[in-house]
């Protein structure tokens, strides 16, 4: 059950959301707590079991570090098993296999007997629920929040629904005081409701006819790719993957809002930095500020020489990618953003900054298009025949496969549309009307929200291409 579908539309949320409201506040967590679950369990039932586990046992290790106070040696033990048994079941369920194959392919390289074993299932959302989960304990530790004694809680911080299997991932001291006490009220919830929908028609109006597109450019062979086709796939896919990730982010903070929770932002147009620095501080931003209070400030950051900052980089971007996915192509794509970062660091950066600003945005769109090819491409054969199309004009047969066959009048316009959304040109356009008509304004927007969610449900009616891109997060 994805925010996208019809039965959390109509079923699931409105229950949600009734229940809220006619749930006196003292049992609101627990309610909230046992929607949440089920949500979990529509999806992966067998699985509700591990997520009850990591709760229990994350509660139990944040009330030692919280008993043997902060920052003490006691507390650093609690807090490092605490880590450990995280990454553990973190690194079974979800890098076993992967593990498994690559020992597979050397000791077969070596002529000896590969190891026999059973697939490992990868729960939804294992990712996101762990990295709250050790950001509870770590906060904790630091005395950034306090230990909450009410086990309800702490589960319903680990599980609440909206950002449970698609991020935005939220740092526990920025929520704690708000899963003890926050207020409903009719402007938050209008705002939220506002938010969600406009998540909503990214996700099913913008992202998912382009992901239609790259589907089935990503599917042509290597070597009937042609130049120009391939560029259209990487674009449409670099679209996709920002319309469907920040919709999906922008219904979870909407979901929050309505449920009286107020969740920090989590992109603000990457698409226009000048850097792939300034890109990081503007895409998935709170799994970018997790990596950054977590580990890469913990490992020295930028204050222990200059070797050792590009080390943490590099360090930092090769988990990053690989928290992605248990695959090469996620790695290659973590490194390759940490390879642009020391780059910059080096001095490019002061290059850039020098240049026109039209220069570094061309590089910076470049460099971020390029390292999508390994995000996307399902094998590394695949990437690097599908770079070979974007990057050296003629090597594809182009008898096959043409633009025109992909760039219909609906798709241009979605392209057109998409490209002008992921500038701050809407904005910028909004807040002048606002500066000039308040009434006239709010009476356009709650048109376009109307028109934009009818168009949503008639999209959901015609049972649409909708897929759900994060199941190897």
């Amino acid at each position: 059950m994805v925010f996208s579908s019809a039965t959390f539309l109509f079923a699931f949320l409105p229950v949600v959301l009734i229940g809220v409201l006619l749930t006196p506040r003292a049992a609101r967590n627990l309610f909230l707590l046992f929607m949440s679950l089920f949500f979990y369990a529509w999806g992966e039932l067998y699985f509700v079991a591990l997520m009850l586990v990591s709760i229990v046992m994350n509660y139990l290790f944040g009330a030692a570090i919280g008993r043997a106070g902060k920052g003490g040696d006691t507390a650093r033990m609690w807090l490092i098993l605490g880590v450990v048994l995280n990454l553990s079941l973190l690194g079974y369920f979800k890098y076993a296999n992967f593990l498994v194959e690559n020992w597979n392919l050397l000791t077969t390289q070596l002529g000896l007997e590969p190891f026999d074993h059973r697939k490992v299932h990868l729960p939804l959302g294992i990712s996101f629920f762990t990295f709250q989960a050790m950001s509870y304990l770590i906060d904790v530790y630091r005395g950034d929040a306090e230990h909450d004694k009410n086990p309800i809680n702490i589960a319903l911080y680990i599980a609440l629904f909206p950002q449970l299997i698609a991020g935005p991932i939220i740092r526990y001291h920025d929520v704690y005081q708000q899963l003890r006490t926050r207020e409903l009220s009719v402007d938050l919830a209008y705002s939220g409701l506002t938010r969600f929908i406009c998540g909503l028609a990214k996700k099913l109006l913008i992202a998912n006819p382009l992901g239609e597109i790259v589907d089935q450019i990503f599917a042509i062979n290597g070597n009937d790719l042609s130049t120009p086709v391939a560029w259209l796939g990487i674009l449409c896919y670099s679209l996709q993957i920002y319309f469907d990730f920040s919709g999906y982010s922008d219904m979870a903070i909407g979901l929050g809002r309505m449920l009286g929770f107020r969740f920090l932002e989590n992109f603000n147009y990457p698409y226009i930095a000048s850097s792939v620095q300034a890109f990081w501080r503007r895409w998935h931003i709170s799994l970018s500020n997790w990596f950054r209070d977590y580990l890469y400030i913990p490992l020295g950051g930028n204050r222990v020489g200059l070797f050792r900052t590009y080390c943490n980089l590099v360090i930092v971007f090769f988990l990053c990618g690989l928290w992605h996915g248990a695959s090469w192509n996620f790695v290659i794509w973590g490194l390759l953003h940490g390879a642009f970062l020391v780059i910059e660091r080096i001095g490019f950066g002061k290059v850039l900054a020098r240049l026109p600003a039209v220069v570094g945005h061309l590089y910076t769109l470049l460099a971020v298009m390029i390292a999508w090819v390994f995000f996307r491409a399902e094998t590394l054969p695949e990437a690097l025949s599908y770079l070979k199309a974007m990057l050296v004009p003629g090597s594809g047969n182009g008898d096959l496969y043409h633009v025109e066959q992909y760039l219909n009048t609906h798709v241009s316009l979605v392209l057109v549309v998409a490209i002008i959304l992921a500038t701050p040109i809407a904005r910028v356009a909004m807040n002048a009307a606002a500066a000039r008509t308040v009434i006239g304004l709010e009476i356009a927007k709650t048109g376009a929200l109307a028109a934009m969610y009818f168009l949503c449900l008639m999209t959901l009616a015609a049972d649409a291409y909708n897929p759900f891109i994060y199941f190897r997060f």
